[in-house]
């Protein structure tokens, strides 16, 4: 089981959130459990190859 970070909030009565990965998908869901079930389909989307051009962050180790 593969394990994926995300950032999220709530904003009065939703909560908002997206994959630290993926920092320019957001998406959003009326209760947590609904986020993260949001979040998984927009991570299948994302890796399926579905959405073109998907940017995504690194890690630059500077010595």
């Amino acid at each position: 089981m593969n394990k994926v970070e995300f950032v999220y909030w709530q904003d009065e009565n939703v909560w908002i959130g997206y994959l630290k990965e993926y920092p320019d998908y957001w998406t959003q869901g009326k209760t947590m459990k609904e986020l993260k079930e949001n979040l998984k389909d927009i991570y299948n989307e994302l890796v399926s190859g579905a959405i073109p051009n998907v940017r995504k962050t690194g890690e630059l180790e500077i010595a």
